[in-house]
């Protein structure tokens, strides 16, 4: 019989997993009930006291192979982690020896393949473009938002703001971040992208992640920027991005953004009753 995971539990069973770098640790309650909180996830995203993430992702069954849940490194939920996303992706591939698989997350049904020599690729869907999908504050033009900088705003399942700067590595995404993930135009808070085109097919481009910080990667914000570039004509829409962590492939496809990059599935471990009973 199915239970809650509770403080008289014997521990709590995670994996620690990694795209380019972008680090998650994702927890496998397709057989066993798992209550996650903010606390929780906060807690499990210390990387001194707890294990360290920038999302957490919880596996569950649903009408796909599995539906997946994400949290951001502050304790807020995300409906979209495309790098987790081909994490778990290539583990159940592994699991079941498929090579395709039918996934659902609060931002829909997104499909994933085995791209072939050891690469994974995902369909993150189709992108948002209007304004209130997004969602922004008003209605305007989201190719030109009205900020310092000219930046566009794009819709992954979960909200972006991509700067086009001659230099991405002088940026200084610690400060240049926070600035723009509470702007007052994203009422739901964003992620920050500066992306730098190196050439038709080519992009240089550094994340601030809202709930987490400065990652080394970030599968949504690639293909929020893809879909920004495109738009804009500065590049085709196929490209590949350089992140500070590797490389990403992108296609804006006709059926949706596909997204294509390694994995890595790091180590298992179990989180003590102990650690639970302190939350």
């Amino acid at each position: 019989m199915r239970g809650m995971v509770t403080q008289a539990d014997t521990g709590l069973p995670f994996m620690k997993m990694h795209g380019l770098g972008n680090d998650f640790v994702v927890v496998d309650a397709r057989a066993r009930a798992v209550a996650i909180t903010p606390a929780l996830a906060r807690a499990l995203a210390d990387r001194h006291r707890g294990v360290g993430f920038d999302q957490l992702a919880v596996m569950t069954t649903g009408k796909g192979d599995v539906h997946l849940t994400f949290w951001n490194a502050d304790g807020s939920p995300s409906a979209a982690c495309g790098n987790a996303t081909r994490c778990i992706a290539r583990h159940v591939m592994n699991e079941t020896g498929a090579d395709h698989l039918h996934l659902t997350t609060a931002r829909g049904d997104l499909f994933a393949r085995d791209a072939g020599g050891g690469l994974t690729a995902v369909n993150m869907g189709q992108p948002q473009l209007l304004w209130d999908e997004i969602p922004l504050a008003e209605a305007m033009d989201t190719l030109h938002l009205p900020i310092e900088g000219d930046p566009v705003a794009t819709g992954m399942g979960n909200p972006h703001c991509t700067f086009f700067v001659p230099d991405a590595e002088v940026i200084p995404l610690e400060t240049f971040g926070p600035r723009y993930e509470h702007h007052p135009l994203y009422p739901e808070r964003t992620n920050v992208q500066v992306a730098q085109i190196v050439g038709p097919d080519h992009i240089r481009m550094r994340v601030w992640e809202r709930g987490a910080g400065v990652t080394l990667a970030s599968g949504s914000s690639s293909c929020a920027v893809a879909v920004a570039a495109a738009r804009r004509g500065l590049t085709g829409r196929r490209v590949r991005i350089d992140l500070d962590g590797g490389t990403l492939h992108v296609d804006w496809a006709e059926d949706g953004v596909w997204m294509t990059g390694p994995t890595a599935h790091v180590f298992s471990g179990v989180l003590t009753p102990a650690f639970l009973a302190g939350l």
